[in-house]
């Protein structure tokens, strides 16, 4: 076994691994860029070293510094997660030539599965089942044309190289196929530097289910059972759950065992996962898609349900670290079952009212949901913050019960307790997600979510949310022990109480008189008045509020003039509007502010202050995590204000520049 392990990762998946090197009794190091020099997996590590700037490339992607790293540190093996360079077979074979194991399967095998032409040539000839279609190495763009047509519409076009969707096409008639075959070769060339395409078959309602297999060095090779991954946008899995509850048992094995076929063609050891397409319609048919040659984002789930001779639980990142000691596996097929049932959601940073723009900034509060078998698996902390130089994902919240509806339930009820403050998350989207009709009857296919996109997310403020936030106002300013009544400012005068006000909207207004124990509020909202009496008492960061004869518990924060709630999964930042008399003479003027949609980097700067533009008109694009943002004018007029420039960091509605309307001045 090793002494000192390096994790070549970060975020909740060295986190993860760092947390059953702990276990093992293994030292563990961390590697950190400059970006990360705070974060949780740098702090958890036994020890951690420093590789880079936040780039990528300088630093998680720089195998030689990663090397370096080890060497100084002592490591004998590397860890790399998932991402960044866990299916890299350079990283791997440059690990095997300066003595450092590789915790993952051999180069080979990762070029193998890596070139998706040849891994369906491969299982194919193993005797694993393929989605018809052609994928000679090098077809043109008529041998594309021609395949297209042997395998029958709908098709689908696929890159060679790469994933996440890019690339890929679904063609319905021939008179589009040739420019979709332009327009797919364009986006995998740029993606990933090859724009080799295949033709296969377009599966009718599919669902995306993969097997996780282990395989080690002695030629014992098994699979852990299925996982459903159907519930995806763009092409990213958001939900996953374990057992697929569309499989019987006699499927599930067969699937299992073709599976374990395609790991033993290329000669795998360690863990990876088969994926399939099943079609909804025919169960029992399934598909070889592709192998991914690493740890799984949504390992746990299968974490929790895997039995080893009727005990649950099995720990996947000691099972790699043990295989790539050397160990043998401790079991063989017929010892490992499924008990119980676990979901997995998927938690981002990032905006559903927005389009799921990624989102950044500090975390002002974090608190993870605890209790019968729920899991967490994070990699932040309070007080952490969260740029826009890697992906988004924060957490994974997972639930495990003896039946799937408990699950869905639990896994729920989690994420109604987590509470993420400072950033958006997408933790109320997952929940209306789960809550679902077809759902929650296990009626799932790849393209549930886009369907029913709208209804899943919103991006109304509640008025209790309002309320909330006024209270907390007139909460703070209560005088402590010890205080001036003079200097408090809560309207007190002699005579009647007075009322304070709080403008959040310019047809908002929240006005509330007496104490936070005992308050009557007047509501303003859009041209209507409510009347009611309230209350509130908050300790720490807990908010409690009895509004209209309901009482709501919220988690809250407050930083410069803005207040963040959460409660039962949403959250809300609500900024309080200067009155009008306080804006004096920039009242009734039409400027407009143009904002950045989402924490990044300004890569175009399409304007100058002083210049006239057109409504609709390319001002900026932001870039981050991966995704731009054109950013255009709101209105016809003029430069006023111009506050970014190319290659500047910006955050979530920081101005980028002020317009003022034609006329105006």
């Amino acid at each position: 076994m090793f002494d000192t392990v390096l994790v070549a990762n970060r975020g909740e998946i060295a986190v993860r691994v760092i947390r059953t090197l702990r276990e093992l009794g293994i030292r563990s190091v961390a590697v950190f860029s400059d970006a990360d020099r705070n974060a949780r997996h740098v702090a958890e590590a036994d020890t951690s070293v420093h590789i880079g700037p936040a780039l990528a490339s300088e630093s998680y992607l720089n195998g030689k510094r990663i090397l370096d790293a080890a060497r100084e540190t002592g490591a004998q093996a590397i860890h790399p997660g998932y991402g960044f360079l866990a299916e890299n077979a350079d990283f791997a074979r440059a690990c095997e030539q300066a003595g450092v194991v590789f915790i993952g399967p051999p180069a080979s095998a990762i070029e193998s599965m890596g070139d998706k032409i040849r891994a369906k040539q491969t299982v194919s000839a193993a005797g694993v089942p393929v989605v018809p279609g052609r994928s000679d190495p090098d077809m043109t763009d008529a041998d594309l044309h021609r395949a297209a047509l042997d395998v029958g519409f709908p098709v689908l076009l696929k890159p060679s190289a790469g994933g996440g969707g890019k690339g890929m096409r679904l063609v319905h008639a021939e008179s589009e196929l040739d420019d979709q075959i332009a327009s797919a070769r364009r986006e995998a060339g740029a993606a990933f530097g090859d724009d080799t395409l295949f033709v296969e078959r377009f599966v009718s309602r599919p669902r995306h289910i993969e097997v996780q297999v282990l395989a080690d060095a002695h030629g014992t090779v098994v699979h852990l059972g299925e996982r459903e991954c159907s519930l995806q946008r763009r092409h990213q899995k958001i939900v996953e759950e374990a057992p697929s509850p569309l499989l019987d048992a006699e499927t599930r094995a067969r699937i299992g065992a073709s599976a374990a076929d395609a790991a033993r063609a290329v000669g795998y050891t360690g863990a990876g996962t088969v994926e399939f397409i099943v079609s909804a319609d025919r169960p029992d048919e399934f598909f070889f898609m592709e192998m991914n040659t690493r740890l799984q984002v949504e390992h746990p789930v299968t974490e929790l349900v895997t039995a080893v001779r009727g005990e649950r639980g099995v720990d996947l990142v000691e099972q790699q670290v043990r295989v790539a000691s050397g160990e043998p596996l401790a079991w063989r097929q017929q010892d490992l079952s499924l008990d119980g049932h676990a979901v997995e959601a998927r938690v981002y940073a990032e905006d559903p009212a927005r389009g799921f723009l990624p989102t950044g900034g500090e975390l002002l509060a974090v608190h993870e949901p605890t209790g019968p078998g729920v899991r967490v698996d994070s990699g932040i902390r309070q007080g952490g913050s969260v740029g826009s130089d890697y992906d988004p994902m924060l957490a994974k919240v997972i639930a495990w019960a003896p039946h799937r509806a408990d699950a869905l339930r639990r896994l729920d009820k989690a994420l109604a307790d987590t509470t993420i403050l400072g950033l958006s998350s997408n933790i109320a989207f997952l929940r209306a997600l789960l809550q679902h009709p077809e759902v929650l009857a296990g009626d799932l296919d790849t393209g549930l979510v886009e369907r029913d996109l709208d209804s899943l997310t919103e991006d109304a403020v509640p008025e209790h949310a309002y309320v909330a936030a006024a209270l907390r106002g007139l909460l703070a300013a209560q005088p402590g022990r010890g205080a001036d009544p003079w200097d408090v400012p809560n309207g007190w005068r002699i005579g009647p109480p007075a009322w304070s006000t709080w403008r959040f909207a310019d047809d908002l207004k929240i006005h509330l008189r007496g104490t936070p124990d005992r308050a009557e509020v007047v509501v303003e909202s859009g041209g209507s008045t409510t009347t009611a009496e309230v209350s509130a008492h908050a300790r720490d960061d807990a908010l409690t509020v009895t509004y209209e004869g309901r009482t709501r518990r919220y988690r809250f924060a407050h930083v410069d003039g803005t207040t963040w709630l959460a409660s039962d999964g949403h959250a809300w930042a609500l900024t309080e509007h200067e009155l009008l008399a306080e804006r004096g003479g920039t009242a009734g003027r039409s400027d407009g502010v143009v904002t950045a949609p989402m924490p990044g980097t300004v890569l175009v700067a399409d304007v100058a202050q002083g210049q006239q533009v057109r409504s609709g008109q390319r001002l900026f694009v932001v870039e981050a995590m991966k995704m731009e943002h054109t950013v255009t004018a709101p209105i016809d007029g003029t430069v006023t204000e111009l506050h970014a420039r190319k290659g500047q960091s910006v955050g979530l509605d920081q101005p980028l520049a002020v317009l003022t309307a034609e006329g105006e001045g």
